[in-house]
């Protein structure tokens, strides 16, 4: 394969991949954005493209975000590489969901840090299915511990 059929199947493959795929430079402003991440949080490329990643973050989120991303940047890796972790999210209408991130720190062909990679999936339904479950097993517990005690105590 040449460089440039390599460089165009790379192209391709961020912009059909299933998950949102996000990249933001070192000033955590937004540089790859694909259709799955447009259809995810509501923005389209061209609205994306540039704006700080903030868009996509609830405000009580923020400042642990930007502490991690600067950590993360300084140290040249993520410590959360190789992991899937559940965060909130927010689209463009302000409305916060479920994602699940993974992340990387994506360096240069000269080793420095140039920016950060994150692949987004939307767990939204999975995360208030499972919420609504352990909510209803809590629930059925306190009965049970409620029966429990009432038939225990003597007549």
């Amino acid at each position: 394969m040449t460089t440039e059929t390599t460089e165009a199947l790379a192209g391709l493959l961020v912009e059909q991949a299933p998950d949102a795929v996000i990249f933001a430079g070192p000033d955590g402003n937004i540089q790859v954005w694909n259709s799955a991440a447009a259809e995810m949080f509501g923005y389209s490329e061209a609205e994306a493209m540039g704006k700080n990643l903030d868009i996509i973050i609830p405000e009580q989120f923020r400042d642990a975000h930007w502490k991690g991303f600067d950590r993360a940047l300084k140290a040249g890796e993520s410590k959360y590489r190789g992991q899937s972790l559940p965060t909130r999210a927010m689209n463009a209408k302000g409305e916060p969901f479920y994602v699940e991130l993974s992340f990387a720190i994506v360096h240069g062909r000269d080793g420095a840090v140039i920016g950060a990679l994150a692949h987004a999936r939307d767990i939204n339904d999975r995360f208030e299915k499972d919420r609504a479950s352990r909510r209803r097993m809590r629930e059925l517990e306190e009965e049970l511990k409620a029966l429990k005690g009432e038939g225990a105590a003597p007549a």
